[in-house]
C-alpha cells in the first residue's frame, strides 16, 4: 500500500494533466447541454409539434434529471469506482445523444432529455472527484480545480453559441450528435489514462436514501425555477414546503445511519461545510445575473438570438484567468481573504451592471466580466478548500454535494433576484397592458401589434422599466456578496491550504498498473 506521506509529496506530471485533460471533456459537454436547446426549440416545434407543456420540459427535464440524482451518483461512485462509474455516464450520455437526435416525438425528446440529465449526473461528480484524487498535491489540485472551474462556467455560454452555428449548416439534432465523438474518445482514453478510486469499505448502499435524496431536491428547484418564471403563486410555495420537509427526513436519516449516502466524516473536515455554502452563494450571484444580462441582450438591445449569444462569450476572456491567478494567490496569502476578495470583486461587477442603461453594451459587459471572474474565483477555492478537507475515499460524495448546491444557488438567484426585478418592472408598468406589464417579452410583442410612434413609445418604457428592474436586483445582489465577503473572512481564516485528508484508498486491482507507471 502506498505511504500517505509519500502519495501526498508526490507531484502529478504529464500523464496525469492528460488524464485530467481528458475529464474536463465531459464536464464541458454536461454544462453545454444546459443551453444547447437555445436556438434549436423553433426549428423542434417546426417538427414536432410539441405543446407548451411539453416544450416547457423539452428544457427542463435534462436540468431536473441531472439535479435530482447528484447526491445518489456520487455516493454510488464512492462505491462502486469513479472511472467505472464515468464510464457508464458517458456510455448513457452518448447513446442519449442520439436518441434525442434522431427523436420522432415530443415524448421521444423528452425521454431522451431526461437520459442525457441521468448521464449528466454520473459525469459531474466522477470528474471532480477523480480531479480530487488525481493531483495529491496542494497546489497542482488548485490549479486543476481551477480550469475545472472556468470551463464548468464557460460550457454553459458555450453551449448556445455552438447550437446557433450548428443550426445554420445542419438540421436541429445535430446539436446532440456532436457528444457522440466526445464520449466515444472519453470511453477509449479514460481507462488507459485514469486509474480506479474507490471507498475500500464503502458499507451497503442507502436504496431508501435515493427516493428521499430526490423528494428533498425536485421540489425545491421545480418551485424556485416557477417563482422566477411565473412569481411566488401558491403551487410554487408548496413544492418548496414539500421539498424542505423531504430534506429534513433525509438529513435526520444520514445522520443516524452508518451506510448514509453523505458520510458525517465529510463535514468533520475544516471548512467543508462553510465551503458548500459559499459556493451555493457563488452559483446564487451567477445565475441570478444571467436571468437578467442575457434579456437586456436580446430585449433591450434588440440584438438576434446568436448575437446575442456571441457577445455573451466576452466576459469568457477575462474568467479564463481567473481562476488559475486565484489558485497561485492562495498558495500566497490566507485563502480566506482571497475567497472574500472574489465575493467583493463579484460584488463590485454587480455595482458596475446597477449603473447600466437602456444602451450601455460595454458596461454590461465589463460588470458581466467583472462579476464572473469574483465568481468563478470563489467557486475554485471553496471546491478546492471542500475536496482537499474531505477524506479521499468520500470525494464522489463530497463533489455531489458541491454540484447540488450549485443547482440550488443557481435555481434560488433566479427566482430571488428575477422576483425583485420583475416586481419593479410591473410597479412601473402599473398602467400598461396586461401582456406588456407582465414580462419585457411581452412588451415587445405588445409593441408590435400596436406599432407606429405609440409602440415604439410603449416599448421604450418597458425597457426602462425593466432596467430599472435589473439596477434594483443588481444592487440587491451587491449587498448579498460583501455580506458574503464578510462570511468568508470569517469562517475560511486560517485554513491556508487544505487540512489534510485520509489516506489514499489503495487503487483497485485493475488500477495498480496505471499507478506503478505514475511512479
Amino acid at each position: 500500500m502506498t505511504n500517505p506521506a509519500a502519495a501526498t509529496a508526490r507531484l502529478a506530471g504529464r500523464r496525469e494533466w492528460t488524464a485530467f485533460t481528458v475529464l474536463v471533456l465531459p464536464l464541458l459537454l454536461v454544462s453545454m447541454d444546459v443551453s444547447v436547446l437555445y436556438f434549436a426549440i423553433p426549428a423542434i416545434t417546426e417538427q414536432l409539434d410539441p405543446s407548451a407543456t411539453q416544450q416547457l420540459w423539452i428544457f427542463d427535464s435534462y436540468a431536473f434529471a441531472l439535479s435530482g440524482l447528484l447526491i445518489t451518483m456520487g455516493s454510488l461512485g464512492d462505491r462502486i469506482g469513479r472511472r467505472r462509474l464515468l464510464l457508464i455516464g458517458a456510455a448513457a450520455f452518448g447513446l442519449a445523444s442520439v436518441g434525442a437526435a434522431y427523436a420522432t416525438s415530443a415524448e421521444m425528446l423528452i425521454a431522451a432529455r431526461v437520459l442525457l440529465g441521468i448521464g449528466g449526473a454520473t459525469l459531474m461528480p466522477s470528474t471532480l472527484a477523480l480531479v480530487r484524487n488525481l493531483f495529491q498535491d496542494d497546489k497542482q489540485r488548485g490549479k486543476a480545480i481551477a480550469i475545472w472551474s472556468g470551463a464548468m462556467t464557460g460550457g454553459i455560454a458555450l453551449g448556445s453559441v455552438l447550437s446557433g452555428v450548428m443550426l445554420n449548416h445542419f438540421w436541429w439534432g445535430s446539436v446532440f450528435l456532436v457528444n457522440v465523438p466526445a464520449m466515444v474518445l472519453l470511453l477509449a482514453l479514460v481507462p488507459v489514462l485514469v486509474p480506479e478510486f474507490k471507498d475500500p469499505v464503502p458499507g451497503r448502499f442507502d436504496l431508501a436514501g435515493v427516493p428521499l435524496s430526490m423528494a428533498a431536491v425536485l421540489p425545491v428547484v421545480y418551485g424556485l425555477k416557477e417563482i422566477a418564471a411565473e412569481g411566488f403563486e401558491p403551487l410554487h410555495l408548496g413544492c418548496l414546503a414539500v421539498g424542505l420537509a423531504f430534506g429534513y427526513v433525509f438529513v435526520r436519516r444520514q445522520r443516524t445511519r452508518d451506510d448514509a449516502m453523505i458520510s458525517r466524516s465529510l463535514f468533520q473536515g475544516r471548512g467543508f461545510g462553510a465551503g458548500i455554502g459559499l459556493n451555493t452563494l457563488a452559483a446564487f450571484a451567477m445565475l441570478g445575473s444571467a436571468y437578467f444580462t442575457t434579456q437586456y441582450l436580446q430585449s433591450v438591445l434588440g440584438m438576434g438570438t446568436l448575437e446575442a449569444a456571441l457577445w455573451s462569450l466576452a466576459p469568457s476572456v477575462v474568467i479564463g484567468a481567473a481562476a488559475p491567478v486565484s489558485a497561485s494567490l492562495a498558495q500566497k496569502v490566507d485563502r480566506a481573504y482571497v475567497i472574500a476578495g472574489g465575493f467583493v470583486l463579484a460584488a463590485a461587477g454587480f455595482a458596475l451592471i446597477g449603473l447600466v442603461g437602456t444602451d450601455s453594451l460595454w458596461l454590461l459587459l465589463t460588470g458581466a466580466g467583472v462579476l464572473a471572474s469574483g465568481i468563478v474565483t470563489v467557486m475554485s477555492l471553496v471546491s478546492d478548500l471542500a475536496l482537499g478537507a474531505a477524506p479521499a475515499e468520500k470525494a464522489g460524495s463530497a463533489a455531489s454535494l458541491l454540484e447540488t448546491g450549485t443547482e440550488f444557488g443557481g435555481a434560488l438567484g433566479m427566482a430571488v433576484l428575477g422576483s425583485l426585478g420583475t416586481a419593479v418592472y410591473r410597479s412601473d408598468l402599473a398602467d400598461a397592458e396586461p401582456a406588456a406589464r407582465e414580462t419585457l417579452g411581452g412588451a415587445v410583442a405588445t409593441a408590435h401589434r400596436i406599432g407606429g410612434e405609440a409602440g415604439e413609445q410603449a416599448l421604450t418604457l418597458a425597457r426602462e422599466a425593466f432596467v430599472h428592474g435589473m439596477q434594483y436586483a443588481a444592487w440587491g445582489g451587491t449587498a448579498l456578496l460583501l455580506g458574503a465577503a464578510v462570511l468568508a473572512a470569517a469562517l475560511m481564516r486560517g485554513t491556508g491550504a487544505p487540512a489534510p485528508a485520509a489516506a489514499e484508498p489503495a487503487p483497485a486491482a485493475g488500477a495498480r498498473e496505471h499507478e506503478a507507471a505514475y511512479n
